[in-house]
């Protein structure tokens, strides 16, 4: 198990300047090369407190954007293009990548994948997917599957 410090927002594993415990191999081959961490050290301590800092700054400017964001993707419907087969059978299913390339073309703003859930959509119709848009503010997004001509 290795100690390291995350620079960016790991789903299901911390938010930027938490300190984590994983195996090694996971620091070596994923969040290392990705840039999401580096090793913690004690001179380390000094930069998750610039970390915590710029993130409280953040977060003080976004969350009236957050909301207002959050009432604007809860009111819209989102439409998704995909290929389907006879009787609405989606080839393959749609991916958090979709969804966010779909958000940003109805003019909703840039959402990031890794912050995007869904349940698997296999089906054209309507579907709803959840957005985290900060720790404790979340919403939900209305999307409208159809086929592809």
């Amino acid at each position: 198990m290795s100690k390291i410090i995350l620079t960016h927002e790991v789903s299901g594993l911390g938010a930027p300047g938490d300190i984590v415990e994983v195996k090694n191999g996971f620091a070596r081959n994923y969040l290392f090369p990705q840039g999401w961490a580096v090793s913690w050290t004690r001179g380390g301590e000094k930069q998750i407190e610039q970390i915590k800092a710029a993130r409280v700054a953040r977060e003080h400017a976004t969350l009236e954007e957050a909301q207002a964001l959050k009432a604007t993707i809860e009111n819209t419907k989102v439409r998704l293009v995909v290929k389907a087969g006879t009787g609405g059978r989606l080839f393959g299913s749609v991916k958090t990548t979709d969804v966010a390339e779909a958000v940003a073309a109805a003019g909703l703003g840039a959402i990031d994948k890794r912050k995007i859930e869904l349940s698997p959509i296999k089906s054209v119709g309507e579907h709803q997917a959840t957005v985290r848009l900060r720790d404790e503010l979340s919403a939900t997004i209305t999307l409208v599957v159809v086929a592809a001509k």
